[in-house]
Formats: C-alpha cells, sequence, structure tokens
C-alpha cells in the first residue's frame, strides 16, 4: 500500500515549458493502425530469410514510406496525455521508449491504476530478446523504470530516476503475458522511494527498488 503519497503540487502543464501537449485520445486510428503495422514489420525484419531481391524491394519502399511521413516532424519533447482506467491521466513524452503512443519499437507499457498503485500486461516478442527466449535485461530494466517512474508521478508528482536497482530472480520468457506492478513504498520530502515487480506464470521473475527525485517546478 502507498502511504504519505498525496500530490505536493499540481502536474505541471507541459505548454508552460515551451512542449506541446497532445491529448491521447485525439491520435488519430489511422496513426494507431501504423505503428502496430511497423511495430510488426520490426519483428518481421528481424527474423525475415527472404531473398535479396525481396529484401532490395522491401528497402525501397521503406525508403519512399520514410521520405513521404518525415515531411512534418513533432517538436522535440512533445507530450501526451494518457488515460489510466480511473478517470486520472498522465502526461509522457509521445515517443517514449517504452510507453509512447507513437513509437512503434515500444512494447507500449499500459500501466493502469490500481488502489495498489499501477500494473499492466504485456506479451514480448523477439524485437525485445536477449539470450535465447527470453527478455534482455535491459529491457526487463526499462519497463520497471517506467512502472515505478509513472506510480511516483501519478501517486506523488512527477520526477526523475536518482538510483535504480533490479534483481533478476529468473529468467523472463518472451511470448509470455508478463504483468508488471508497482507502487510507492514511501515519501521523505521530495524522495520518492518505490518498488516494481514483474511476472510470469505467476511467478517474479523480476524485481527492482527506485529512488525518484521530485522535479521542482519554478514559480
Amino acid at each position: 500500500m502507498t502511504v504519505n503519497t498525496q500530490p505536493t503540487t499540481e502536474t505541471p502543464d507541459p505548454r508552460a515549458f515551451g512542449l506541446p501537449l497532445v491529448e491521447g485520445g485525439s491520435l488519430p486510428a489511422e496513426l494507431h493502425s501504423l505503428v502496430s503495422s511497423v511495430h510488426d514489420l520490426i519483428d518481421a525484419v528481424g527474423n525475415t530469410r527472404a531473398d535479396t531481391e525481396t529484401l532490395a524491394e522491401a528497402a525501397a519502399t521503406v525508403r519512399g514510406l520514410t521520405d513521404r511521413l518525415d515531411v512534418d516532424r513533432r517538436q522535440v519533447g512533445t507530450m501526451v496525455t494518457r488515460d489510466l482506467g480511473d478517470g486520472t491521466t498522465e502526461i509522457g513524452t509521445i515517443t517514449n521508449i517504452v510507453a509512447g503512443d507513437t513509437n512503434p519499437a515500444a512494447p507500449r507499457l499500459a500501466l493502469m491504476r490500481t488502489p495498489e498503485g499501477m500494473r499492466a500486461e504485456v506479451t514480448l516478442n523477439t524485437i525485445y530478446q536477449g539470450p535465447p527466449g527470453l527478455v534482455h535485461g535491459g529491457w526487463i530494466a526499462a519497463m520497471l523504470d517506467q512502472a515505478v517512474g509513472s506510480v511516483s508521478s501519478v501517486e506523488t508528482s512527477p520526477g526523475l530516476t536518482a538510483r535504480l536497482e533490479i534483481d533478476y530472480r529468473r529468467p523472463t520468457p518472451l511470448f509470455t503475458p508478463l504483468e508488471i506492478t508497482s507502487w510507492v513504498e514511501r515519501t521523505e520530502g521530495r524522495k520518492v522511494y518505490v518498488a516494481g515487480r514483474i511476472r510470469a506464470h505467476g511467478q517474479v521473475t523480476a524485481e527492482g527498488k527506485a529512488l525518484m527525485i521530485r522535479v521542482e517546478v519554478p514559480e
């Protein structure tokens, strides 16, 4: 359970710092479909044994599509609102490598708020492979960092990771539903102590503890 986690300040509006803010619900379905298709493409490219002619044709097609899409780019640091399933929202970067709405490389860790903190379920393919058939340890750390950072932001106020410690309990498999949970343990002024874990088949595969430092918003 969380303790002493009431926000000390309201979540700052990114627009006050010159950062664009996009409402998550305003992103067109066609963009979501494109992101999903490119996600599948990354996996297909990483595993293909297609002949050279097919590879050359695919490369030319991708280059053409890249040129068409790269004519109107979002500002670096663009933020987006995300519904947490209980009527509250979270704000994050739209291209976040773990949870970004428009990042095809992201596993799209859709964290939702629970009475204990945050929870998500995600299944990873070979894009995230380290050892054969297993999730790369760096991705495990990244997902836990995202989970503990999100719960710290939602339960207290936005902050940055000052320290993250990961204990790898057992291998984390690919192609398996993974449950990721996080919660706030305590707060001390601007310091927020948070924890999280990953489970596969009900067994803990990794646990993390982190120290988050709340960002001071200038008046």
